[in-house]
């Protein structure tokens, strides 16, 4: 179809009504509510005031449930498989969606997440700190003196500590010549758990040595008695916190039946927060509430009658000048897949025309030309036969993708791929079918695949131009129809006959004609393809333009892409049949090894094959064919519309 029309409405609602009538529209999403920044009436009249307070117990709400949702998540029974891919949120029925929203018990389930999610973190903690002790103590068990000793000496200095071996015997001496002494209790990691005792007078120069040496100083300040006595009993403390530790996850894992429960609530109250931020950021007086919307044309009627329910009233306004109109685009059936496209290039303005229903079958074919194969095209349309009705969510992608197999099938069968030239290497018996339906064997004519590149890529930049014409012409922008675009449709294609009439494809004299009548429209960009300014810039910016032909050579040029793709595709293929082939030589599992070769590096060069014609189809709309006719930059239709993130509602 094209650019959906947009028409800008005015909603006046009673504060009592303003967050019922938001949940009506929100329901239906086809409203866009614009905030008190975007208003056009809060700029006639600046004294409006939002519609009220932040809902902060909503946003606390959701915090909250975020956080137990994260907990519960590393308890709860994932689903595996391709199924969770696929339809990664929970189908439920309206019935128990709304059980679950009015369910009060649920608050309670939030806060025992809390309070079990806490008492974890705090076990964890204690049996991490646990565990650092216990390795702290290990080197020191055969120690005999209770730990509280070494620190009650009167004359002397006792430090307990670890020292690299590396260290150790050089260490001693020096400390000996201090007069201090050492003792090695055990040895761990490398490293020596020792006692250095010293004069309190000289402990500062042995502390000093020490430090040179390495030493890790160990404190057993506030415990009392042996290291073994020590190490005893904070093996049973872990134990003891360990065991708490699993009791907690046994609580997590039974809290984790709620996690459903959690889910869809945090959707509802996101639903909900969303509506009541719209109706705080509108513009507002002491009784109503302002809604200014964008809906679609068609939808006012159904607006209408959504708002006669409320005390309020609706009517349409006119766009303030300048205004920025949301743009919507809406397409057939067989087309709508394709405004993948254009949504991933951005939106056209809202004067401009959507370009989807024009790329839809230029896609299509560029892509089976990447592709070439009408195996893989077999095996595309099958594989998305089977995931599209299992896949949650927007299927337009997926919908394309298969539209985009079935051309490469009739693609492939012309240009005789099937499985690269599987059926001449495994199945000659269906050679004659292929050769009936084939059209040309692009390795024994590859110049017929050139010419089909180059002249599908120049019918684009034609139809490009050609839209931009019709368009500026429904505009009645008749000079910009004249010189921006019919100047280049009719230079351009006398060039072509020219040219052709030149290698002998048509008659020299027609050619001849053409290449004078090619004279004209190329005087008239040099002269009017800029009509601002100055003559002298004119006439230097119409030189240029008058260059910038050579950039549709290269324009056309670059489609041959599609060729390259496609032969290189096709080359891989045999060579994956030629492997094939040589694998079922193979005594005892040779076929075995050849269905592998065969179905693995077919699958291998189907998916490069998928991304390579998916990039460079793209790019060739991008960059060749969008800039002869579309304005992007469009700003998206938005409504306010219900979301959810973790399940879907079966109607």
């Amino acid at each position: 179809m094209a650019i959906v029309q947009m028409a800008k409405v005015m909603i006046v609602t009673h504060r009592s009504q303003a967050s019922d009538l938001l949940e009506a529209l929100q329901c239906e999403g086809i409203c866009q509510i614009l905030n008190a920044d975007e208003a056009a009436v809060s700029r006639d009249f600046p004294d409006l005031a939002g519609g009220g307070e932040r809902p902060r117990d909503i946003e606390e709400l959701l915090g909250r449930l975020g956080k137990c949702i994260a907990f519960l998540g590393g308890y709860a029974e994932d689903r595996k498989g391709l199924a969770a891919v696929l339809a990664p949120r929970t189908v439920i029925d309206e019935r128990s969606y709304e059980r679950a929203v009015s369910d009060e018990q649920i608050l309670q389930v939030i806060d025992r997440c809390e309070k079990t999610q806490a008492k974890i973190d705090k076990l964890k903690a204690r049996c991490e700190g646990l565990e650092a002790t216990l390795e702290m103590l290990e080197p020191w068990s055969s120690l005999q003196t209770p730990v509280e000793e070494l620190g009650r000496l009167k004359k002397t200095t006792c430090l307990a500590g670890l020292i690299p071996t590396t260290h150790f015997d050089k260490t001693a001496e020096q400390i000996a010549e201090l007069g201090a002494a050492i003792q090695q209790i055990a040895t761990a990691n490398n490293r020596h758990a020792c006692l250095v005792v010293c004069l309190k007078d000289n402990t500062s120069d042995v502390q000093k040595l020490l430090r040179s040496a390495e030493f890790e100083q160990v404190n057993f300040e506030p415990m009392t008695g042996t290291p073994a006595d020590l190490i005893n009993e904070h093996r049973e403390n872990l134990s003891e916190a360990a065991k708490k530790l699993q009791d907690q996850f046994t609580k997590a894992r039974s809290l984790s039946r709620n996690l459903l429960k959690l889910q869809i609530l945090q959707d509802h109250y996101s639903n909900l927060l969303n509506r009541e931020q719209t109706r705080t950021a509108a513009p507002a007086t002491e009784c109503t509430v302002i809604l200014e919307c964008w809906v679609k044309a068609k939808d006012y009627p159904r607006l209408e009658r959504i708002v006669s329910r409320f005390k309020a009233t609706v009517g349409a306004v006119e766009p303030a000048e300048g205004e920025e109109i949301p743009v919507e685009i809406e397409n057939k059936k067989l087309v709508k897949p394709f405004e993948v496209i254009t949504r991933l290039y951005g939106m056209p303005m809202h004067f401009n025309v959507d370009p989807t229903v024009f790329l839809a079958p230029f896609f299509a074919v560029f892509f089976a030309m990447c592709l070439a194969d009408a195996g893989y095209g077999l095996v595309m349309v099958l594989l998305i036969a089977l995931l599209i009705k299992k896949f949650q969510g927007d299927t337009k992608l997926i919908a394309m993708l298969g539209i985009c197999g079935a051309v490469t099938i009739i693609m492939g069968a012309l240009t005789g791929g099937w499985f690269g030239n599987a059926i001449g290497e495994f199945v000659p018996a269906l050679q004659p079918v292929r050769d009936k339906l084939m059209w040309f064997d692009p390795f024994e004519k590859p110049m017929y695949f050139f010419g089909l590149a180059v002249g599908l890529g120049y019918f684009q930049i034609m139809v490009g131009l050609l839209v931009a014409l019709v368009h500026n012409l429904k505009q009645k922008d008749y000079i910009a129809a004249l010189c921006d675009q019919l100047t280049w449709l009719v230079m351009l294609n006398s060039i072509v006959i020219f040219g052709a009439g030149k290698f002998g494809v048509i008659s020299p004299s027609v050619g001849a004609v053409f290449g004078k009548i090619a004279l004209v429209p190329a005087a008239a960009i040099l002269l009017f393809s800029q009509r601002q300014g100055g003559w002298a810039g004119r006439l230097g910016m119409g030189s240029y333009n008058l260059f910038s032909t050579i950039f549709y050579l290269g324009d056309v040029l670059s489609y041959l892409r599609l060729m390259a793709l496609g032969m290189v595709g096709a080359g891989l293929a045999m060579a994956i049949n030629v492997i094939a082939g040589i694998s079922c030589k193979i005594p005892l599992i040779g076929i075995l090894v050849a269905i592998l070769v065969f179905v693995g590096g077919h699958l291998f060069n189907l998916i490069l094959a998928i991304l390579s014609a998916f990039v460079h189809t793209l790019r060739l709309q991008y960059v060749e064919f969008f800039p002869k006719f579309l304005i992007g930059g469009g700003k998206l239709f938005e409504p306010l519309a219900k979301e959810y993130k973790h399940i879907y509602i079966q109607k």
